[in-house]
């Protein structure tokens, strides 16, 4: 048990540990669900290669748009390419990183599925079981069999109850050959996937180390200004709420009392402390035109000091910016006692 919490702990400890146990679980999805589906081919000529190529790409193309889903960044990514331009500019380098690092994480799922599907045979002995060679593994002289004939029989391969081709070409020598080939095909699909990752992981910091570095801090730096945001939204509406409640049984109590009944002083206490998290944010409208100020132009990503309010407006406004008086330096004295 203490094995999984501490398992479960990593997964919590960043976005990244996260999308990453997702995309294991779903990797493990995709193979209970292959074992458990019932695999049906329908056995005739005209629907057999569209039933084998269906169910080895379409479950692999709605994994990969699970995957996309459960990404928590997709509708962060979708906000920063879609927002306007205001005082912040949009790093094109960090939106394709945002992508990059989406589709790399939605595809591992996709792979597993192809892989255990053609490492089985199933689907390309299905789709492809009227492509098998009779002149070479068969008795293509078979009398009184027209090529449509010959095209039935072969498209029953995969349903061994019902094969009655024995003379023409036998089950086991058809299947086995076609699971030869599936599982060629599965091993270099396997293979191929294993280079390329291996080259993405190994080359990328021969090429590209620092602007990858760059667009990995930005990417952070989104999804935790985003969260922050979030927090302090969520905290200004606690605040907020708790005001008005304060503030609306006060004023019933006065009616009702007709001033005969004070608050405790705690209660003015948390009213205060309340409303100095409100940050002079006190209607509704006053809100609404904060979070569009936010959504339009998000402030430059540059910090400097605050401008401190004077009797006329505010200190420095017209000024030259200062610049910052060097560190005073500070010694330190130790005494020993030995």
């Amino acid at each position: 048990m203490d094995k999984f919490r501490m398992i479960f702990q990593f997964f919590q400890s960043n976005q990244e540990s996260f999308m990453n146990g997702i995309c294991g679980i779903m990797a493990l999805a995709s193979t209970q669900m292959y074992s458990a589906f019932d695999f049906n081919c329908p056995c005739l000529p005209q629907y057999n290669m569209a039933y084998g190529l269906g169910i080895l790409l379409v479950p692999p193309f709605i994994l990969f748009l699970l995957g996309f889903v459960l990404n928590n960044n997709i509708s962060m990514l979708a906000e920063e390419w879609r927002r306007p331009q205001g005082q912040r500019g949009k790093d094109p380098a960090v939106l394709r990183y945002m992508f990059c690092s989406m589709a790399q994480r939605a595809m591992i799922a996709p792979a597993v599925w192809v892989s255990v599907t053609l490492l089985d045979g199933k689907c390309i002995t299905c789709a492809f079981c009227t492509s098998v060679p009779v002149e070479t593994f068969g008795n293509a002289s078979h009398p009184h069999l027209s090529q449509g004939e010959i095209q039935r029989i072969l498209a029953r391969i995969p349903c061994k109850e019902i094969y009655n081709g024995q003379e023409l070409i036998a089950n086991e020598v058809a299947v086995r050959y076609l699971r030869c080939i599936s599982q060629a095909l599965g091993w270099c699909f396997v293979l191929l996937m294993t280079t390329l990752a291996f080259l993405v992981r190994s080359l990328r910091p021969c090429f590209s180390q620092v602007a990858f570095l760059k667009s990995r801090y930005w990417s952070h730096y989104i999804d935790v200004e985003r969260k922050l945001f979030d927090e302090t939204c969520a905290e200004h509406a606690r605040s907020f709420a708790k005001v008005c409640i304060q503030q609306f049984f006060e004023g019933m109590s006065m009616d009702l009392a007709a001033g005969r009944c004070h608050l405790p002083r705690k209660a003015s206490a948390d009213m205060g402390e309340a409303s100095k998290k409100l940050l002079g944010i006190t209607d509704q409208g006053t809100m609404n035109t904060a979070l569009k100020s936010w959504h339009r132009c998000k402030p430059p990503l540059h910090l400097h000091p605050l401008a401190l309010p004077s009797g006329n407006g505010w200190a420095g406004e017209g000024q030259p910016p200062m610049h910052p008086s060097a560190p005073r330096r500070e010694t330190a004295a130790y005494h020993s006692l030995v």
